[in-house]
């Protein structure tokens, strides 16, 4: 298993599109710059076969730190949630072993 960044991405769909790097970079960063957006507004981001990007509020709750064993309070916060697609969860149950 290897460790993918944006760079690899950007140079793979470079190389796909056949488009310079640094536009296809330009791109990749605006649509990831959309997304923050999106969801930092509350709302439900919903991508087709890929999955859907949801926030979803934390209440706070009473913590514990196990070194001190002092008793903390955690405020509320709002999570990202991720919620895979009907493709990729078949393409990740099966092994790419016919590439």
């Amino acid at each position: 298993m290897r460790n993918v960044t944006k760079k690899d991405m950007v140079d793979q769909i470079a190389g796909k599109l056949h488009l310079r790097a640094m536009v296809v970079k330009d791109v990749v960063q605006c649509f990831l710059d959309e997304v923050i957006n999106e969801l930092a507004q509350g709302n439900r981001l919903e991508f087709r076969d890929f999955g859907v990007f949801e926030t979803r509020q934390c209440a706070a709750r009473l913590a514990q730190n196990p070194r001190t064993l002092e008793r903390v309070q955690i405020p509320a916060r709002r999570k990202v949630r991720f919620k895979a697609g009907r493709v990729m969860k078949q393409k990740v149950e099966k092994p790419a072993a016919a590439k």
